[in-house]
């Protein structure tokens, strides 16, 4: 392993999301969408986020109910996919520190 390699996965190891903090979030905050921010998941954190927001805002007439309910099935189903989230983040800061690319 060369002096580059061992500071590109120093980099990776110091850089890297937390599963522990996105799990927090998720179970927290998860409805807001606030886990899908921490990983970097701007769009659907923002989409998951305004599904909430129009679920809440349309329950009292009772069709709310269904953006939360989707809500809901998505945060369950963030459950099993956060450490794919954080996999691939890991694996794309790999490939930019290898080929230059670092932001």
């Amino acid at each position: 392993m060369t002096d580059r390699d061992l500071w590109i996965e120093q980099r990776i190891a110091n850089d890297r999301k937390s599963a522990a903090a996105a799990y927090l979030l998720w179970f927290f905050l998860g409805f807001f969408g606030a886990h899908r921010f921490y990983l970097g998941r701007w769009v659907s954190g923002l989409f998951m986020l305004a599904l909430f927001g129009l679920g809440t805002l349309l329950a009292p007439v009772l069709v709310g109910y269904l953006p939360l309910g989707l809500v809901g099935l998505w945060w369950l189903l963030d459950a099993f996919l956060i450490p794919s989230m954080i996999a691939s983040d890991t694996a794309e800061m790999r490939w930019r520190l290898r080929t230059g690319r670092e932001v």
